[in-house]
């Protein structure tokens, strides 16, 4: 981990000093927060050592929640001045022995909730580092070569689907797919036929309403025809 800047220059020296230059496809790769880990084993047996080591954090204002944050019941330690900010946030207190101590348990934020101020300050103010960050393996290189993680996932998906589509074999993948097509086969036969239920209802209703003004339009264009027969 270092400075984009300095890690850039590290490896273009290296290149330079070695004669290869398949190093430098790690140059764009260096862009945010990001740090490189050298190994010759098992890709995936570092992925998961690298997963296990994450630090909790304050929650920052602004910060979409990446899981739900509850506060359980217990004493604060902070002194009875501070039960405004509670009452702000709806949090049911009481004052036991001098301290601000929270009754119940309190669902603070939301997963996919946006941090408020006053949430930010409640975490700081109880020293509770409601999320936890870690290191994120994205992209993976070898002897020249630049893997996207996420690239190579959504291709083996995109795969995977089209066989199961091509065999009719459902899979996890392919399951919405398979649905959909079902649904328009019977759609298609509901219309074609008296057959009928709710949803092809609505459709029928609106083809005969599509229809209908189709044959509006045509008949208005067939008197336009005629009147222009008597104009000048």
């Amino acid at each position: 981990m270092g400075k984009n800047t300095m890690m850039k220059r590290s490896v273009r020296i290296h290149a330079e000093s070695t004669g290869n230059d398949a190093f430098l496809n790690l140059i764009p790769l260096l862009v945010g927060n990001v740090g490189l880990i050298f190994t010759k084993g098992d890709l995936k047996e570092i992925k998961e050592e690298v997963a296990k080591y994450k630090v909790g954090a304050p929650a920052c204002v602004g910060l979409v929640a990446p899981v739900d944050v509850i506060v359980p019941p217990g004493n604060t330690g902070l002194d009875p001045t501070q039960t405004s900010f509670f009452q702000v946030l709806n949090i049911p207190t009481k004052i036991n022995r001098g301290t601000v101590e929270i009754i119940t348990t309190v669902e603070l934020i939301k997963k996919g909730d946006k941090v408020g101020p006053s949430e930010a300050a409640l975490l700081i103010k109880t020293w509770n580092k409601a999320f936890l960050y870690g290191l994120l393996v994205i992209s993976v290189y070898d002897n020249g070569s630049v893997f996207n993680l996420v690239e190579k996932y959504a291709v083996g998906v995109t795969m995977m689907t089209t066989l199961s589509l091509a065999i009719s074999y459902p899979t996890l993948a392919a399951a919405p797919h398979m649905i959909v097509s079902s649904y328009k086969n019977v759609l298609c036969v509901s219309l074609e036929t008296e057959y009928t239920y709710p949803q092809a209802q609505q459709v029928k209703e609106y083809l005969k309403t599509e229809d209908t003004k189709k044959e509006e339009e045509a008949e208005f264009e067939e008197d336009d025809a005629m009147f222009g027969l008597f104009d000048d």
